[in-house]
């Protein structure tokens, strides 16, 4: 009896011990994920080209072929509008909600045109959207988001040294900004 006892309260501080551990190991981890460190990168609404270096939260890619921007964003007022024109061999563009849960992705192959532009709004906006038919918005990709903040990831290829000003130049130059359309 004597040992199922020791046993029992043995358990009982290994758990207290691990719980503690975790609780207080949560603050280092948690400023870790993706949507922090593309918030840490600047303003919202604007595009920021990422360093080459590789990140902790895995935001940039850590191949010296691409160049990545990324743009965070909160579409709980107006939608918001991404777009992007160039020249450049390859694009792709990834939109995330503030969980880092993938809402929409596409690239220059399944894009019209090869032009990015993009409208990510609510379910509410959308509809909304969709009823008065912005003639800004005839070409443009709807998109929805159940979240309102997220962010979005713009990556494009540069495989040879003479393409870097140009991918530089098209991220540089895309936009990630509110859409009035009343």
């Amino acid at each position: 009896m004597l040992r199922i006892a020791l046993a029992i309260f043995t358990g009982l501080i290994g758990a207290a011990l691990l719980h503690l551990i975790i609780v207080l190991a949560v603050p280092h981890f948690s400023n870790r994920d993706a949507y922090t460190r593309s918030m840490a990168e600047g303003p919202a609404n604007t595009f920021h080209l990422l360093k080459d270096k590789r990140d902790k939260a895995a935001l940039g890619s850590g191949d010296p072929f691409m160049k990545v921007a990324v743009c965070t964003f909160d579409i709980e007022e107006m939608p918001l509008r991404l777009t992007a024109f160039g020249n450049v061999p390859f694009w792709s563009i990834a939109i995330y909600d503030s969980a880092s849960n993938e809402v929409f992705s596409m690239n220059d192959r399944t894009s019209a045109e090869g032009v990015m532009d993009i409208l990510v709004a609510t379910p509410v906006q959308l509809s909304t959207i969709r009823k008065s038919q912005p003639a800004a918005l005839a070409q443009a990709i709807l998109t929805s988001s159940v979240q309102t903040e997220g962010y979005a990831v713009l990556r494009t290829m540069t495989p040879q040294s003479s393409f870097v000003q140009e991918a530089e130049t098209f991220l540089d130059q895309a936009k990630c900004e509110p859409f009035q359309w009343q």
